[in-house]
């Protein structure tokens, strides 16, 4: 279907191309080149895509472009919260992330875009809301319904909506939230959907059929599921030898910065608490408060810390690129969240290497996995 290969062969206006040009993006990616097409002609389109594959830039450029083709005349009533474009994520980070490349994109555009989630104060987000007419609102589902029903924000504006990590919005639960928010929107058929979902279960292709209009199916296979550049190692050892492995690891040289992955909020705070006196060390779980999510995050990006502890919900969205080793101190329980996990090394042509403890706790995910990423794993014995 596509024979658009850059940003420059795509119908586009002139500010977002300035913006593309900014931010030195030239070659589109698999995603891109076979969904643009679709959604630049104003259809419905359901992908499936791994994070960083420049899947928000392509529901991104889709809604600019939509809005800047149809500005409001000056006839029409606009109101104050009622956004013309709606995007929701599953996470704060996500959102966050979201919202920054949106603000990167409408730079040239004149375009008001205003991210709302859980863990932020009301005011700061009643004054985003109210400072101008909204034209893109990024959001959680919670905070977004609560805002609805306060009446600070209107729905029935909505051009073009779309879902990312649809598979993930399933399993947090958040599917009652957004069928209630959904419902409060213009008809399928008068308004542009996306959906974007790392798996197409069938659970998915039940949310695409209910929220979309006639959608076109893009499905990109991942290049590897699970990245060439990053060397995986599995360790066999006791629960009670990890604390110990984990000391030696990262007394390495050889380790830069390190993300160690554990599957509860409460295993990351006793990690913290153990390496905190000996590293330079953030974390992030449910229980931080959004505002230092975002500090810890930025002090680990910049090299203030080079460990970060993180649950699998934090560690979505996490993009640093010189990340030199991951750790599983417990390997996860669904095998996506394991590509995930080490996907956030070897990014950017590094090569990066990761390190899963396997202890009797966490044996029993390890065929699964091997099921998943059609490999075989060699498990080695932990030398103390």
């Amino acid at each position: 279907m596509s024979h658009f290969t850059t940003f420059t062969d795509l119908p586009l206006s002139e500010p977002i191309l300035q913006a593309i040009d900014d931010l030195g993006f030239k070659e589109l990616t698999a995603i891109q080149a076979h969904i643009l097409p679709y959604t630049l002609a104003h259809q419905d389109a359901i992908g499936q895509a791994q994070t960083g594959t420049g899947k928000t830039a392509t529901f991104l450029l889709t809604i600019i472009q939509s809005l800047l083709t149809r500005p409001f005349t000056a006839d029409e009533e606009r109101y104050l919260g009622e956004p013309r474009a709606v995007v929701m994520a599953p996470t704060r980070e996500l959102a966050q992330q979201i919202f920054d490349d949106c603000l990167a994109l409408t730079k040239y555009t004149g375009l008001h875009s205003v991210c709302i989630m859980g863990g932020t104060n009301y005011e700061t987000q009643q004054h985003e809301l109210e400072r101008q007419y909204v034209d893109i609102l990024v959001a959680t589902p919670g905070r977004l319904i609560d805002l609805v029903n306060r009446g600070m924000v209107y729905l029935d504006r909505v051009e073009v909506l779309v879902l990312d990590e649809a598979d993930r919005m399933l399993d947090m639960g958040f599917i009652p939230d957004i069928k209630r928010l959904v419902g409060k929107m213009p008809a399928n058929t008068d308004r542009q959907s996306l959906l974007f979902s790392a798996t197409f279960n069938q659970d998915v292709m039940n949310l695409a059929y209910r929220w979309l209009h006639e959608p076109q199916f893009v499905e990109i296979e991942p290049e590897h599921k699970t990245s060439e550049l990053v060397e995986q190692h599995f360790y066999l050892l006791s629960e009670s030898q990890k604390l110990a492995a984990l000391e030696r690891i990262l007394a390495d040289s050889a380790v830069g910065k390190v993300i160690i992955f554990a599957n509860r909020k409460d295993q990351v705070k006793r990690l913290y608490h153990k390496l905190r006196q000996a590293h330079k060390i953030v974390m992030l779980s449910g229980d931080v408060i959004q505002q230092k999510r975002e500090k810890y995050l930025q002090r680990f990006k910049e090299g203030h810390a080079s460990i970060l502890v993180a649950t699998d919900v934090a560690g979505r969205g996490i993009h640093v690129d010189d990340i030199s080793h991951v750790i599983n101190y417990t390997l996860p329980d669904q095998p996506d969240d394991y590509v995930h996990r080490i996907g956030r090394t070897g990014r950017a042509g590094q090569t990066g290497i990761s390190i899963s403890f396997v202890s009797e706790d966490d044996a029993f995910n390890i065929p699964e996995l091997e099921k998943h990423l059609d490999s075989k794993f060699t498990l080695e014995q932990w030398q103390e």
